[in-house]
């Protein structure tokens, strides 16, 4: 009789291919290649932090597929730029937002999917003993790392004139920076929330499994 599948079980050959299939879509004849070259990076890099741990400290499947969607929203990005991806364009002209929002959408993500790898990482290390400072943790690690990039933004913006427009993506808005760390704030909170004891029974699972 053959074993059930377990549910926290990734599918490397599925997530191999639309993530190849992707990054080769958005390299194809990119709006700007320096700008898809920085946008796509951490997504590259994630790739290959993944593979090689993925026999030491293979992740949950919830946390291979919130990746594998950032990864997503980064190429798409990267491809377009964040200020003139076509779905942040539909949404202009459908609700009449003074800009294209989509790079709003990437900095939320920023929060949301990095909340849930620190998450699995802290728990499985027990790093907290309780769940109030681990997730204050959490929160203020998801914070910083969006402080981060955005320092790497003014960094690129002060190398490059030439791609800092693209890259940064401000699109006129004063406050483009600071909302941008609100959204990851708001995202990493909201995953928190949202998706806390979905990835307490992966976790369960995928102990038994270790």
């Amino acid at each position: 009789m053959p074993e059930p599948v377990q549910l926290t079980q990734p599918r490397p050959a599925t997530w191999i291919a639309v993530f190849t299939a992707l990054l080769l879509w958005s390299g194809f004849e990119p709006k700007d290649t320096v700008t898809w070259m920085l946008e796509v990076a951490p997504a590259v890099i994630a790739a290959i932090v993944l593979f090689a741990t993925r026999r030491r400290f293979p992740l949950t499947r919830l946390a291979y597929v919130l990746i594998l969607i950032h990864c997503v929203i980064l190429m798409i990005g990267g491809h377009y730029t964040y200020a003139e991806v076509p779905a942040g364009e539909w949404v202009r002209d459908l609700f009449d937002p003074p800009r294209n929002n989509y790079d709003k959408l990437g900095h939320l993500a920023q929060g949301f999917v990095p909340a849930i790898i620190t998450r699995e990482v802290v728990i499985r290390l027990r790093v907290f003993s309780g769940a109030a400072w681990r997730n204050f943790f959490i929160v203020s690690f998801c914070l910083a790392v969006s402080a981060f990039y955005e320092l790497i933004e003014w960094w690129v913006a002060a190398l490059s004139d030439e791609a800092a427009e693209a890259f940064l993506g401000t699109q006129g808005y004063a406050w483009d920076t600071q909302s941008d760390m609100f959204l990851a704030l708001v995202g990493a909170v909201l995953a928190l929330a949202l998706l806390g004891r979905i990835h307490d029974r992966q976790l369960a699972d995928i102990a038994q499994d270790l």
